[in-house]
């Protein structure tokens, strides 16, 4: 009996398998998800310090679109059904609050890798920083800001002289946000540290916070993305301005810009990467959070930005500048010598109350 195989049998076989196979990696080469985060400095950051590590080690492409915060996106996206955004870099505040509204996806902390030392993912990271939908990734402060080249021989040192008009006239820069600068205005207005959110959780003290902003608004420039503050300093718009330390810091390594940072008072905060709920890409967007939130990748993104790793075994893993080679411990928020005069953001105090300080905020600019 002949059992011989007819050629043109075995061909079809073939071309079978080849375009199986060749379907399987044009499958994988094809996968993609859309990050969205803060854009400028802080974005190169990121593909710079675990992206682009994260694309060559898995496959899958990495795109990245722009916001300045907030919950409102994301949140017509889920209502309507069509998810766009895969991965959010988020406020904790608002990292939290998006979870309680069902805008994020559930993320158990023991999917996370281990610490650097090998310690479970649960242990390694602040109590506060492990939320439902996931744990946080980077310390970053709010801070105030001068340009060295635009101001007299006496410098500003505190939170008190970003509000007195009279000692150092001139504009002042602030994010168009309720956040911060209702704890900017009860710091400078003699409220202790310990005592900032107390007040704010009280009708006297928010009263107290904008009556305090009353004093600047006329000379206040409102920004919204973290890249305008050191380009309003450059240009001499600002004589000051609130603004995120790592973009300050890139502007003065990078740039060679004369900014100075003033540490008193900085509202110390963190963030972590939301998966939105409904994306059709979970798998893709699990393995970035996963990835994101390593260690290394922690450590990585230090070496571009000046934002501290959330998690403990990272600290250690801070070094140099990627390309300066500048000590980045000394310009980390959470560095002794500048924390010693930081303010906590209490997110459970903002997720509870975000929304009205929000309105507030709107109808005190409107005035």
């Amino acid at each position: 009996m002949n059992h011989a195989i007819p050629m043109k049998g075995i061909l079809v076989s073939c071309m079978i398998v080849l375009a199986a196979l060749s379907g399987g990696r044009a499958a994988a080469q094809e996968q993609s998800l859309t990050f969205v985060s803060w854009g400028g400095a802080y974005a190169r950051a990121c593909v710079k310090g675990y992206i682009e590590r994260f694309e060559r080690e898995t496959g899958i492409e990495v795109r990245i679109e722009d916001y300045n915060g907030g919950l409102a996106q994301i949140r017509a996206q889920v209502d309507v059904g069509n998810v766009y955004w895969d991965v959010v870099d988020m406020e904790l505040a608002d990292m939290v609050r998006g979870c309680d509204e069902g805008l994020l996806a559930p993320v158990d902390i023991d999917e996370m890798a281990p610490g650097a030392d090998g310690t479970p993912a649960a242990e390694d990271l602040p109590e506060d920083g492990i939320t439902e939908c996931g744990p946080t990734n980077i310390y970053y402060s709010t801070v105030f800001v001068y340009n060295d080249a635009r101001i007299g021989a006496t410098k500003p040192n505190s939170v008190a002289d970003f509000f007195d008009l009279e000692k150092f006239p001139g504009r002042r820069g602030m994010r168009r946000s309720p956040q911060v600068n209702l704890e900017f205005a009860l710091l400078a207005d003699g409220v202790p540290l310990d005592e900032v959110y107390a007040t704010l959780d009280t009708e006297a003290g928010l009263g107290r916070a904008f009556r305090k902003l009353d004093t600047i608004k006329d000379q206040i420039v409102w920004w919204e993305a973290g890249a305008q503050p050191p380009q309003m300093l450059a240009d001499g718009e600002v004589v000051m301005t609130t603004a995120y330390n790592g973009r300050i810091f890139n502007a003065q390594v990078l740039e060679d810009q004369p900014f100075v940072i003033v540490w008193d008072g900085q509202v110390l905060d963190t963030g972590g990467i939301g998966i939105v709920e409904g994306t059709r890409n979970f798998e893709a967007a699990m393995k970035f959070v996963r990835f994101a939130n390593t260690p290394r990748a922690m450590a990585d993104l230090g070496r571009y930005i000046a934002y501290s790793p959330s998690r403990r075994s990272a600290t250690s893993l801070i070094s140099t500048h990627a390309e300066t080679g500048i000590d980045m411990n000394p310009h980390m928020p959470t560095s002794p010598e500048n924390v010693d005069r930081a303010l906590h953001n209490d997110w459970e105090w903002w997720s509870d109350n975000g929304e009205e300080m929000n309105e507030r905020f709107s109808t005190w600019l409107a005035r």
